[in-house]
């Protein structure tokens, strides 16, 4: 049998990446990695989901990937009690009151800010290795975003 090897581990041995702390990473720069993670999980769950014209996949991604569902999604697993573990709460606040040189384009700053917590949170766990933590967290997220649509 094949084993199975993440494709952070390809791009670390390819590229050789050595092992960094991520403690030295800014939460901006998890923020960064965190949302393209995140949309590449959306993008293929979309994809799958049905397969159609590519401007209506884009539109039905960006119900899932905007500041404004991000924000509420982020709330929502909050809200959860122990959903997220007292490290990844530490990182999503990290994340959220990191001061940004940019601004939302479609959001008010509190969202966006919130936004931004998730996808540092999405990036720290990705960057630790954690995909089935990222996976877990992107599910309960899409889960929430969908059962608010119906």
């Amino acid at each position: 049998m094949e084993e199975t090897v993440t494709l952070l581990k390809q791009v670390k041995d390819a590229f050789a990446c050595g092992d960094k702390d991520i403690n030295a990473y800014s939460p901006l720069a998890l923020a960064y990695i965190g949302d393209d993670v995140y949309d590449t999980i959306v993008r293929t769950l979309v994809v799958e989901r049905a397969n159609r014209p590519a401007n209506e996949l884009n539109k039905e991604a960006v119900k899932y990937v905007k500041a404004q569902a991000q924000s509420k999604a982020i709330v929502h697993i909050l809200k959860a009690g122990d959903f997220l573990s007292e490290e990844e709460q530490e990182i999503y606040k990290r994340g959220r009151n990191a001061k940004s040189a940019t601004s939302a384009k479609n959001a008010d700053i509190q969202d966006y800010r919130k936004a931004t917590g998730f996808e540092a949170l999405i990036g720290y766990l990705y960057l630790t290795g954690r995909q089935q933590r990222v996976v877990e967290i992107a599910k309960c997220a899409i889960e929430y975003l969908d059962s608010e649509e119906s």
